[in-house]
């Protein structure tokens, strides 16, 4: 069996024990180690406490890589070198996994902390937006150095923002490094590819406890450091391969961006500051949609699983034009321009319609009853 296959194996394994030692000490977690009440919060889309320490088996497995992969001591070494700029983000998310309250902001501020070492380690950035007027500043290494921190930091952010759902966030990570797999194979950049791969396999392992049943959470460590690691990893494409858009990148992140976008610009209108949590999400919507029209009141541990599996074609079709347009920046910008159309009036329309709809109750499930004062939302 080829080594770069055993490796993948090896990670996928190191994420899914990891995974299951994090769930087997659950108990212990909900204790003595967190102090978050996880199932009051705003945002909450689950019915009993659950563990968010995810981003710790999912950061075990990439460093399982370093050791399993059949590279080069040069390449491990790069690999092993962009594993550790995760450090300062992923341990922000920790404490704020733990409950030691670690603010939105200062949490940013660590995304762009680890985005600073990749800058100083590897000497690479976001290089044009593919905007004629705008890349000039670009050409500016200051001012393309901050907006690279910046749209990272904000990547990191996203797929927290999008981690509402069993599955959801890290479903669409491993399709945005599958994208961004194969976009560096057909351009010729072998260490975005395999680092992708990995990214994939730590994933995977944890994703079978997390989908459907939500057993673990990937937790703030775990999402700012996916959304670290795939970001990066798009700006290193980008970076390396002149001809690939910038938009068409755009596009393969394009739900995770434009959900986080959108509710700052909601809160914003609403007179509220843009990181206090809501559940107006496009994924709550659907959930809720699920319980109005066809669930019921009660079923959210069946309502949630169910809006993901909904959810992830509408994710997966940006991502699909991003890669067929991935050379092609004119066209990529216009499929842009059509995706932001489609989420913005497919949304207010759900939201017009839920709040039109009555809700039908159904008699609660057996097995939620005795939980229904923990659901949050809904």
């Amino acid at each position: 069996m080829n080594v770069a296959v055993v490796s993948l194996l090896v990670v996928f394994a190191v994420s899914f024990v990891v995974s299951g030692f994090i769930w087997a000490t659950k108990s212990f977690q909900m204790g003595a180690l967190s102090r978050r009440a996880d199932t009051r919060a705003v945002q909450a889309s689950h019915v009993a406490p659950t563990p968010r320490l995810g981003g710790v088996a999912f950061v075990i497995a990439l460093a399982a890589a370093v050791i399993s992969w059949g590279s080069s001591d040069g390449e491990r070494d790069t690999y092993l070198l962009f594993i550790s700029t995760l450090l300062p983000v992923f341990a922000a998310g920790l404490l704020e996994d733990l409950g030691m309250n670690v603010r939105p902001r200062n949490r940013l501020i660590a995304a762009a902390a680890s985005g600073m070492l990749v800058v100083v380690f590897f000497g690479f950035w976001l290089p044009r937006v593919d905007l004629p007027v705008i890349d000039l500043f670009f050409t500016f290494a200051p001012f393309a150095i901050l907006f690279s921190l910046f749209a990272a930091a904000g990547v990191s952010h996203a797929f927290n923002l999008i981690d509402g759902l069993n599955g959801l966030s890290t479903s669409t990570a491993m399709m945005v490094a599958g994208a961004l797999a194969y976009v560096a194979a057909k351009h010729g950049v072998p260490n975005v590819f395999e680092a992708c791969l990995i990214c994939m396999a730590a994933l995977g392992g944890f994703l079978l406890f997390n989908y459907p049943f939500g057993k673990v959470f990937l937790g703030d460590g775990g999402a700012y450091s996916v959304g670290h690691f795939l970001g990066w990893s798009a700006i290193a494409l980008v970076y390396a391969r002149p001809e690939i858009s910038a938009f068409a990148v755009l596009l393969i992140f394009f739900w995770p961006v434009a959900d986080t976008c959108f509710a700052i610009y909601r809160r914003r209108r609403a007179g509220r500051p843009s990181d206090q949590p809501d559940r107006l999400h496009y994924h709550q919507l659907v959930m809720r949609a699920l319980e109005i029209l066809l669930l019921g009141r009660g079923r959210r541990e069946l309502a949630n699983p169910l809006a993901t599996a909904v959810m992830l074609p509408m994710i997966a079709s940006p991502m699909i034009a991003g890669v067929i347009l991935v050379d092609q920046p004119r066209q990529a910008f216009i499929a842009f321009i059509g995706f932001v159309v489609l989420f913005v009036g497919t949304y207010l329309i759900g939201l017009h319609l839920a709040r039109r709809i009555p809700f039908r109750h159904r008699k609660p499930h057996p097995e939620a009853a005795d939980r229904a004062t923990h659901i949050a939302a809904g």
